[in-house]
Parts: structure tokens; sequence; C-alpha cells
């Protein structure tokens, strides 16, 4: 099942981003620190044109912090590329946001000069609630919903350094399928996009192997590695109390509970990629997307000799 949500303001954000890149110093780039190369936009890339990048890896107190430090100094090897990790815990990231970016441009500052720096990341990533905290009060609206922000803002960091904050914008297509269980299981998609009980599975299937005490632990349950993502979705809800009448089971409730654990903590410090893993997903991703089109030229081929 491929998972894919773009709703029609995404468009419009993605032109607003081509139309500000061009005075852009830095481009801010959030991603969620349990799934950084799922949540990291390939449509960016295109847009920003070999703009400094500044890479925040947010909601850090909820990820693997050993996994952390592999995606840090992955994107930290990048030419052009500074990397961080962000968490509400902070106390001054304001301080530490704006001197990466002096170090990404240090031509760049004063009145003369002002920094101007782009901010932008997938929906639900913590973008908005970074702001709200480096401006002390309610800059902009937060809810733990994807697509909250609809609009660009313009904020004053300091004097001489501007932020402008854009929706959170995901691409048209996701070719990499683990990828929309991951964006899906961290809330960064809608929830009229995908089956609870498909992403909970998948999400299940990935911890049983990385994350076994993790499950363990926190549904009380000995025997994790014996299990299968269907059995194990089973046997959690037996033990939450998901029941039907009959005795039968609620897998579907008992996946609301999985993704809610993972999303809210409750299941401990996971990361559900690493860099390594992650490109083996998108290798593997984009050999079947050139296959795809490959079938689809082929199919349009045909359509166009039959009507000779």
């Amino acid at each position: 099942m491929a998972i894919q949500w773009f709703p029609g303001h995404m468009h419009l954000t993605r032109k607003a981003i081509g139309e500000r890149i061009k005075e852009i110093d830095v481009v801010i780039e959030m991603l969620d620190a349990r799934l950084p190369g799922s949540s990291a936009n390939p449509m960016l890339a295109e847009l920003i044109k070999g703009k400094p990048a500044l890479k925040i890896l947010s909601k850090q107190d909820l990820a693997d912090p050993e996994r952390t430090a592999l995606w840090l100094a992955h994107y930290n090897a990048l030419p052009g590329v500074r990397a961080i990790g962000l968490d509400t815990s902070m106390t001054q990231p304001a301080k530490a946001l704006i001197d990466a970016c002096h170090q990404l441009a240090p031509h760049r500052g004063g009145m003369v000069k002002p920094m101007r720096v782009l901010i932008c990341g997938i929906p639900n990533v913590g973008k908005s609630t970074l702001i709200n905290t480096l401006k002390g009060k309610r800059a902009t609206k937060t809810g733990d919903e994807a697509g909250v922000t609809k609009q660009e803002m313009r904020i004053a960091l300091a004097d001489d350094f501007y932020l402008y904050d854009t929706p959170g914008v995901l691409w048209p297509r996701i070719i990499v399928e683990q990828s929309g269980y991951n964006l899906a299981a961290s809330g960064a998609i809608g929830v009229n996009a995908f089956d609870e009980e498909v992403v909970a599975l998948e999400l299940l299937n990935y911890l049983i192997t990385q994350y076994p005490q993790a499950l363990s632990e926190r549904y009380k349950l000995t025997d994790v590695a014996s299990h299968t993502d269907e059995t194990l979705l089973e046997a959690i809800a037996r033990v939450r109390g998901a029941m039907q009448s009959g005795g039968r089971v609620n897998t579907t409730k008992a996946a609301h509970i999985v993704i809610h654990d993972f999303r809210s903590g409750a299941l401990g410090r996971v990361t559900i990629e690493t860099p390594t893993q992650f490109a083996q997903w998108l290798a593997e991703g984009k050999k079947a997307d050139a296959e795809r089109t490959v079938r689809k030229e082929a199919i349009e081929k045909t359509k166009k000799s039959s009507r000779k």
C-alpha cells in the first residue's frame, strides 16, 4: 500500500518557497529525529538550488540518542550542510539556531546585510512550537495535527535576523514505501490518508527486530521476538483491553494505541530508521520508480500505436 498526501495548500507552499528562495541566505529544514530520512523533503533539494542548509533534528528527546548521533554525523558530512538536534528542553534554541546559520553564511549579518532565513519542514514536525519558543510567545498556531500552518510568516529573531516560516509541506509522490508508513506513524500525514491498522503493523514489524525490549516493557510481554506483527498486535489488544463482544480482539483500537504510544514517547526513545537503512530503502524506491516509468511509457506507446 502506497501512502500519499498532498493537499491543495501544499501546491501553493511549493510555489511560495520557489519565489522566496531567491532572497534567502540559509534554508532551515526541520526533520523528525525519529525518522530523519523519511521526513527530509526531496522536493526541497530542487527548490533551494544549492543554498546553505541547516538540518534541525526536532523531537530528539523522543529519539534513540545513538541513532541521532549517526544522523547528525551523516548530515554534517555533507557539503554546505550543518545539522543540530533540538528538543523542548533546550534553554537557548535561538542562540544555537542563529550561531549555526552564521557559520553557514558568515558574510551575512548587521543592519546592512541582515540574515534572511527560510524555515520549512513536513507537517507536524514541531516547527511552530520551535518558533513560539524562539519568540517567547505564541507567534504561530500549533497543534498535534498535520497541516496547521497555512501561510508564510516573517519573524524577527534579532534586529538583523529574519526568519520566514512556511506551512508544512510534503511532496507530490512518496517513492519510498517505508517512508510513507513512517510519516503516517509520526503524524505527518492526515488521518484520512492511511489505514491505522496497516501502519501499526508496519511499525510493529520494525520494532520487533529493532526494539523488542521497548515493546516488552510497554506491553508487559515476555516473548516479543516470537511474534509476527499481526500476532503481536492481537497480544497488545488483549493486554490493553481492546476487546469486542464474544472475546474477539479489536485490532483497530489496538493499532490506535500503538501509534499513540509511539508518537507520545510512551514506547521509549526509538528511531525507526538509520542512515544505512534509509539509503537502502531509497535505492529500492528509485529502482521501483524507474521501472514504473518504463512500464507507463510502454503502455502509452502501445496506446498510440493502436490508434494508428
